[in-house]
């Protein structure tokens, strides 16, 4: 399977619901406010947020619907292009992630948006592309993300940096550090606990883990990926902001958009926040975790073949 049609497969669920309520929109001969209004709540109901969805309405508005344009399919084409356009500027070459020597790449987010599966399958994409990576195991709270990070090494074969169940994680996230450069190690996946953004105590714990690491290199964490679940929707938005009070985030992942998510959070996100989107995670199988192409991802979530 090529890697669009994987966006268009991982994508299905998302783009349905929408291409089915475009091709009713289109199929109107006269585009006055009423219709406008309902392509807008369309956007909306995406979870893509207000301001996206004003934006795209008055792309709409704009666009000659004539003799030569009155296919559903080239409308949506248009809108993907002009999506793909916007979004491109949030792509982050994840071949690029580790170029410094013993890169340290933290990774965080609440409980259960995938952090441990999503380190794994990073794990696997590097290494698939020659690079040495070493697991660090400090969710130390959850005796099952060690255990499930240890499988994941196993089935990399990586080294993984862990310790005593309620040891201190920013121990462990140190002595992953310590070892990648030692060992001159390229990535050093760093796992945390699943911090709740409202709980203080937690989230004190993972600055600890930011402040540890610059102790070995004032540069450490070249890299601090946010892991959310697209299922959540505007909630995201909320994690993020949290999140970003900590330590300055570098990219976003987000998982599950295979399922019941509505795909339109990612244009949220990066409207509001800027951020890089450096995959996506659209499957449980160890390759469904892809590099964020805008093209694809555009024309995935709108049904526009590639």
């Amino acid at each position: 399977m090529g890697i669009f049609d994987k966006f268009k497969s991982g994508l299905g669920m998302s783009s349905s619901d929408l291409t089915d309520g475009f091709k009713n929109i289109f199929s109107k001969k006269k585009i006055d406010d009423s219709v406008l209004e309902e392509f807008e709540e369309l956007i909306i109901s995406s979870d893509a947020g207000v301001d996206v969805a004003k934006e795209l309405r008055k792309d709409f508005e704009n666009f000659k619907i004539d003799k030569k344009l009155d296919d559903h399919r080239e409308i949506l084409k248009l809108l993907a292009d002009k999506m793909a356009i916007e979004l491109l500027k949030y792509e982050k070459d994840l071949t690029l992630m580790g170029n410094a020597n013993s890169s340290v790449i933290v990774i965080s987010g609440v409980n259960g948006v995938g952090k441990t599966t999503t380190i794994g399958k990073l794990g696997k994409y590097f290494k698939d592309n020659n690079r040495s990576v070493v697991f660090g195991a400090a969710d130390t709270f959850r005796a099952a993300a060690i255990d499930q990070l240890q499988v994941w090494a196993t089935k990399v074969r990586v080294d993984i940096i862990k310790s005593e169940i309620n040891s201190d994680p920013a121990s462990v996230a140190y002595k992953t550090a310590e070892f990648a450069k030692k060992n001159q190690i390229d990535i050093a996946l760093i796992d945390t606990a699943g911090r709740l953004q409202n709980k203080k105590n937690l989230m004190e714990e993972y600055k600890k883990i930011i402040n540890v690491l610059k102790k070995i290199d004032e540069k450490f964490p070249n890299e601090v990926i946010l892991v959310l679940d697209a299922t959540t929707g505007q909630n995201a938005l909320n994690q993020v902001e949290e999140f970003s009070k900590i330590h300055d985030l570098t990219g976003l992942i987000i998982t599950k958009l295979d399922s019941t998510a509505k795909g339109g959070i990612v244009l949220a996100i990066c409207k509001k926040f800027n951020l890089p989107i450096v995959a996506i995670g659209m499957g449980e199988k160890e390759d469904d975790l892809q590099p964020f192409k805008a093209e694809y991802f555009s024309k995935a979530l709108l049904g526009v073949d590639s």
